[in-house]
C-alpha cells in the first residue's frame, strides 16, 4: 500500500508539472521552458522534478505528449460523438474554436505556438511536432472524408483541401484570438460546408 501510494503521489506531481509546463510553453515557449521555471511556479524542489525527467528535451517531449492528450479530451473525443459526416466535422471545428475561447491556455494554442517556434530549428522536438501536425491534419482530413463517404458532401470534394481549410480558419482565429475572429472562423466554415453539402439542411440553424 505505501508503495502504492508512492506511485501515485507521483504520478499526481507528474501530471501537476506537465499542466503547468504546457502552460507556461504557451507563453514563455517551449524552448524556453526549464525544470527551474517549472519548479518554481508549482511552489517545489527542482530536485524533486529529475525523478521524471533528466534533461530539457525529455520534459519538452513529455510535454508535448500532454499537450496532445489535453487536445484529444477537449476537442478530437467529443467531436468522436457526433455520427460521421458533415456534423462530426463541424463538431470538430467548433469544439476548436470552443477550447480557444475558453481561455484554458494563456497564450492560445501550444502546438500553433510551437510549430512556429522551431520550424527552422532542426532536431528531435521539430520531428516530434512535425508528426503531430501530420497526425492532426490526416484526422481533419479522414473526417472530411467520411463526409463525402456518407454522402453529406457532394461527390468530388476534395478531402485534403477541406481539411487544408478548416486547419486555416483554426490557426488565423487563434493567432487573432477575439470574439470576433472567433464569430468569422465558424461563419467562413459553415457558410463553405452549407454551399458543397447535398443538404443544406444537415447542419441545421448553426450560427
Amino acid at each position: 500500500m505505501t508503495q502504492d501510494g508512492r506511485l501515485l503521489r507521483g504520478e499526481r506531481t507528474r501530471t501537476a508539472v506537465l499542466d503547468q509546463a504546457v502552460l507556461l510553453a504557451t507563453v514563455s515557449g517551449l524552448d524556453g521552458l526549464s525544470l527551474s521555471q517549472v519548479a518554481e511556479a508549482l511552489g517545489v524542489s527542482k530536485s524533486g522534478l529529475f525523478a521524471h525527467w533528466r534533461s530539457k528535451q525529455e520534459l519538452q517531449l513529455a510535454v508535448i505528449d500532454h499537450a496532445r492528450a489535453q487536445w484529444t479530451d477537449r476537442v478530437i473525443r467529443p467531436a468522436l460523438t457526433h455520427p460521421p459526416g458533415l456534423r462530426r466535422l463541424w463538431a470538430v471545428h467548433d469544439r476548436r474554436l470552443a477550447f480557444y475561447e475558453a481561455g484554458v491556455l494563456p497564450g492560445g494554442c501550444f502546438f500553433g505556438n510551437a510549430y512556429f517556434e522551431f520550424n527552422a530549428r532542426p532536431g528531435a522536438i521539430q520531428d516530434r511536432l512535425a508528426i503531430e501536425q501530420s497526425d492532426w491534419i490526416a484526422f481533419l482530413t479522414r473526417v472530411a472524408a467520411e463526409a463525402v463517404e456518407t454522402g453529406d458532401l457532394r461527390p468530388g470534394t476534395d478531402p485534403a483541401q477541406l481539411a487544408y481549410l478548416v486547419e486555416s480558419l483554426g490557426v488565423c482565429a487563434v493567432m487573432r484570438n477575439t470574439p470576433l475572429t472567433f464569430q468569422h472562423a465558424r461563419r467562413a466554415l459553415l457558410d463553405h460546408l452549407r454551399a458543397i453539402a447535398t443538404d443544406p439542411s444537415t447542419l441545421g440553424d448553426l450560427t
